[in-house]
């Protein structure tokens, strides 16, 4: 009687037995496993985390009032924030080239009494830079071939002066003028730049509105005078949106000086060597030279910029 009571319970002990060292083994390697993955989490560089961007209670563009207070302003204006502040490559770009194009236009804008606010139109249009849209508009102003003899660019085989900066801006205020004339206001002069004096007056007269803010236009126009407003800014804020860049990023303004010519030049490359450049600099300089010679039977005077002598447009990072 008493021997076959112990072997059940012999048995039943080294069950329980059995069953406690696997629990204790998996929690062992449950517990491994968990360590394991906290040292590989550590491992991992964690990526820096997205924010608002900062929109400021109120807003200025060319001395108007922008109506944050209208729902659909706010959103557009927060959209566009969004775009540019975390459209890193290109926004960073901007930046830099900013510094070597903005004061001429500043200049030419302060000349012809145009708000400075504009000069982020031109950022809008070509990213500070020669492009050409599908639609053939060029140069940083991105003039069509129509607008740009209407503003007394010249455009031909050997030339194309929507490529000439200061030419180019100067073009630019004579249309922002005109403009203004038409609109009082210079937020459709910056819209109308978009889409045309003609289709805006079309949409003003159409939907019995006098502001940008107040009009349903098309998708592009709708966002135009937005992007405008959010370049100015993070580009007068840079920090405040996360791009902190130093001085030394920055691209420099690069010394020049001018050669008044009247007569054909029949080989830039040449006459780059003689003034003690090259080909490509001439063309950086002078990019509205759209060959290599610069034919002139008129005698017409051109002035073209070249780097001041010994001067290679480069700079160190100490």
């Amino acid at each position: 009687m008493t021997d076959k009571i112990k072997i059940p319970l012999f048995i039943t002990l080294g069950v329980a037995t059995g069953v406690l060292l696997t629990f204790g083994l998996m929690s062992l390697k449950a517990d491994d496993d968990s360590t394991k993955q906290d040292e590989q989490k550590k491992e991992i560089p964690q990526s820096p985390t997205s924010s608002q961007p900062y929109i400021p209670d109120e807003i200025i563009f060319c001395g108007e009032q922008v109506p944050l207070n209208n729902f659909d302003v706010y959103e557009a204006l927060d959209y566009e924030l969004v775009v540019n502040m975390y459209r890193h490559s290109a926004t960073i770009t901007y930046l830099k080239k900013a510094k070597r194009y903005f004061p001429e236009i500043e200049k030419v804008l302060k000349e012809n009494n145009i708000p400075d606010d504009l000069k982020y139109l031109c950022v809008a249009e070509s990213g500070l830079s020669n492009v050409v849209s599908p639609a053939g508009a060029t140069g940083f102003w991105q003039f069509m071939k129509s607008a740009a003899n209407e503003y007394g660019l010249r455009i031909d085989t050997n030339i194309d002066e929507r490529y000439n900066h200061h030419k180019s801006v100067v073009a630019a205020c004579k249309y922002f003028k005109d403009a203004y004339k038409k609109f009082k206001s210079w937020t459709l002069v910056a819209a109308s730049y978009n889409m045309g004096m003609g289709g805006l007056s079309k949409s003003i007269e159409s939907q019995k509105v006098d502001n940008y803010w107040d009009l349903l236009l098309n998708q592009e126009t709708a966002r135009y005078v937005y992007r405008i407003i959010a370049l100015k800014l993070v580009m007068e804020n840079p920090s405040t949106y996360g791009f902190d860049l130093d001085e030394k990023d920055l691209y420099d303004e690069i010394e020049t000086y001018t050669i008044k010519v009247d007569s054909t030049i029949s080989d830039l490359t040449q006459f780059a060597i003689d003034n003690g450049t090259n080909l490509k600099m001439l063309k950086y300089f002078n990019p509205w030279l759209r060959t290599n010679t610069l034919p002139n039977q008129s005698r017409r005077e051109f002035e073209i910029e070249l780097p001041k002598k010994g001067i290679r447009p480069c700079k160190t990072t100490k």
